[in-house]
């Protein structure tokens, strides 16, 4: 048996997500084939637009476009999940055998025991990959283990369009102009899918690496529960770059969130970018882009109280702030330097901002311009 085998079942999980999670609006036959060709053709549609806007192209270094349903998307990152997860956790649990054994190795428990452990991880995962597959439009899935790809919901994509009200072929669109752009950032740029990945291997290595403090911290972190909860005031703006993680946040050490946190400020300017991409195309693509904006905007929080506690626990808080404060900072230098100056942050692991910069984007145009 596997060290990795005691732990997690990734194809259980994802079948279990499968399992859990709703399909989505009632449809047709006919109106799922409309939808799924449409979404196809948008993807294509976004390619020359976002190009143009971008000042980057991928070409076929961006990975296949898929139009998945939601148990697709949820069996997709389960085996993403598990292909970048796989060797950290099969590392930790050596660590932890050598350390129990003074470094000889110890056998592996009953197998029995091994797994219903197994399974209940993968119950676990698949919970949370269920209630991931409702909510996500689309994705560029940038750990795959054959290279990235980039998936859209289609029933996700049909239910938030009826929801606010959206012109469907409008919207559709518009999902697929950021979509594309997270394609293009990846395609463009080969070495930033490597550094992503290498900086999330590292950070999980180095959580995994004393498993007993990590469970210490969390346990001495749940009276903060309550605050980890309470939605912020309206109007509340929390610092770019460091918005909450949720629970991952009372297992951190303090290096380990200021680790996340300069990951993080990476990933605001990764969906930042995107968001500024996609409005930036303008209404001569995609005519009702302003209402669009407006009204999908006003739902990114939430859409009731069981769900946005659940956001909040999980850290979708921070992925919200990402957009809003990535965008922040992609429009201020963009206003300085112009397309080309700002695309030169892609230039390597160097110029991407830190999340002082994040906050101050004239410090990251004077240390990258001069």
């Amino acid at each position: 048996m596997q060290a990795t085998a005691t732990l997690v079942d990734w194809e259980a999980a994802g079948a279990a997500a499968a399992a859990l999670v709703p399909p989505g609006p009632a449809m047709t036959r006919a109106e799922i084939e409309d939808l799924v060709a449409e979404l196809r053709s948008c993807a294509s549609l976004a390619v020359d637009p976002v190009a143009e806007t971008s000042g980057l192209e991928a070409g076929e270094d961006g990975g296949a476009v898929l139009v998945v349903d939601r148990a697709g998307w949820a069996r997709a990152n389960a085996a993403s999940f598990g292909a970048l997860m796989d060797p950290v956790l099969s590392a930790a649990l050596q660590r932890q055998k050598a350390g129990r054994s003074g470094g000889r190795g110890t056998p592996e428990g009953p197998a029995a025991l091994a797994a219903v452990t197994r399974a209940v991880n993968a119950a676990e995962t698949g919970s949370l990959l269920a209630f991931m597959a409702s909510k996500v439009l689309g994705q560029y899935d940038v750990l795959a283990p054959d290279g990235g790809r980039l998936l859209l919901v289609a029933p996700n994509v049909a239910h938030v369009e009826t929801e606010i009200g959206a012109v469907p072929s409008d919207f559709r669109l518009w999902v697929c102009l950021h979509e594309e752009t997270h394609r293009v950032q990846f395609g463009a740029n080969p070495w930033l899918a490597g550094w992503f990945r290498g900086q999330v291997v590292e950070l999980l290595d180095d959580m995994l690496e004393d498993p007993a403090s990590s469970l210490k911290r969390l346990v001495d972190g749940l009276g903060r529960l309550p605050d980890l909860l309470r939605a912020p005031a309206p109007g509340a703006d929390a610092p770019a770059g460091s918005a909450s993680g949720g629970l991952i946040d009372l297992v951190q050490t303090p290096e380990q969130k200021e680790r996340l946190d300069a990951l993080s400020a990476v990933m605001s300017l990764l969906e930042g970018h995107a968001d500024v991409v996609m409005d930036e195309v303008g209404p001569s693509v995609v005519p009702t882009v302003a209402q669009i904006r407006a009204r999908f905007g006003a739902r990114r929080g939430g859409t009731g109280p069981v769900d946005r506690a659940v956001r909040r626990l999980l850290g979708l808080d921070a992925k919200v702030a990402q957009y809003r404060d990535g965008a922040r900072f992609v429009r201020a230098v963009t206003a300085q330097v112009g397309t080309p100056g700002f695309n030169a942050v892609w230039s390597g692991p160097g110029t991407l901002p830190s999340a002082a910069e994040l906050r101050d984007p004239a410090a990251w145009v004077a240390r990258v311009h001069g």
